[in-house]
């Protein structure tokens, strides 16, 4: 029996019984042309997704932006669903949807939807994303557990491809133990201007092994932490005070904290490298660069 919340196909929903006058009407939605669902259904990356499929071979598996958002990847939806089918044979021209044509033996399900392997993900988001973007991936499929650093650079190094380099150089910068994007781009853009790579979450404990609190990045040898201050922080006041407590007493154990935003990432992230490379070198930390690099400025806007 059809169930209409559900994606289904024209033909399934005429041989259920519904006209289609039924389907042009408000009752149902659209996802792509001959896929419907029931209007009452919020639009969401399964339900695209799922449509995708349905009209395609079972072998195919979606992929690229709409895999990485079935896994709950921080990656913003593309204007169209991919789906990778095995031969060219298996494509279906729709509106809205693009194909690939590749492997799709690591297929898994997540959801009740075939999706590409973790690493397998990685590699073809490699021909769609920038360096940092596809680190911010990698570092949020590790934070959940979908795979590990040495896996990503293991498969990266075997991948083959036109786009093998840039998966190569962004598995290599993934790190454990991420908390967000931001904290990923913040690290990001200090490696690619030559700064020290800082320390990701450590955590401070006391004589009994207690957890006092997390930094985001530091460098414990000279206690200098990089911390990234969101909107929320300001949002919510009592996070705020806590924070604030929480900076004043790092403060009396000697430790110096940087806090950058938003705008020191995305609109100041010169100034942003500067106030760290300065930091370092007054704290004495050995091996910081006479002066900043420049690799940055190919993937940070000044």
């Amino acid at each position: 029996m059809l169930d209409p919340r559900r994606p289904f196909t024209r033909p399934d929903a005429l041989a259920a019984g519904f006209t289609p006058k039924q389907l042009r009407g408000s009752k149902f939605r659209r996802i792509f042309h001959g896929v419907y669902v029931d209007a009452k259904v919020p639009d969401h990356p399964l339900i695209r997704a799922k449509g995708a499929l349905l009209v395609h071979p079972s072998s195919a598996m979606v992929s690229h932006h709409t895999a990485a958002l079935v896994y709950e990847l921080p990656l913003r939806r593309d204007v169209v669903e991919h789906v990778t089918v095995v031969k060219p044979a298996d494509r279906s021209a729709r509106a809205g949807i693009t194909c690939h044509v590749g492997p799709t033996d690591s297929a898994r399900l997540v959801d009740g939807v075939r999706v590409p392997s973790p690493a397998d993900l990685f590699s073809q988001l490699a021909s769609v994303l920038s360096l940092v973007d596809l680190v911010v991936v990698g570092d949020a499929m590790v934070r959940r557990k979908l795979t590990s650093p040495e896996a990503l650079v293991e498969h990266a190094m075997a991948a083959m491809g036109r786009h093998r380099v840039l998966a190569r150089r962004a598995a290599a910068l993934v790190r454990e133990r991420v908390d967000s994007p931001m904290e990923t781009r913040l690290r990001v853009l200090l490696v690619l201007a030559g700064l020290p790579e800082p320390e990701v979450n450590l955590s401070l404990r006391d004589s009994q092994g207690r957890e006092l609190r997390r930094l985001d990045l530091s460098y414990p040898l000279v206690k200098l932490a990089v911390e990234y201050d969101g909107r929320h922080h300001i949002e919510r006041k009592s996070q705020w005070s806590q924070d604030l407590e929480r900076r004043e007493e790092l403060d009396e154990e000697g430790w110096r904290i940087l806090v950058v935003t938003s705008d020191g990432i995305y609109r100041q992230p010169e100034r942003t490298v500067l106030r760290v490379w300065r930091a370092l070198r007054d704290r004495g930390f050995a091996g910081v660069p006479a002066r900043p690099g420049d690799e940055w400025r190919g993937h940070f806007a000044s």
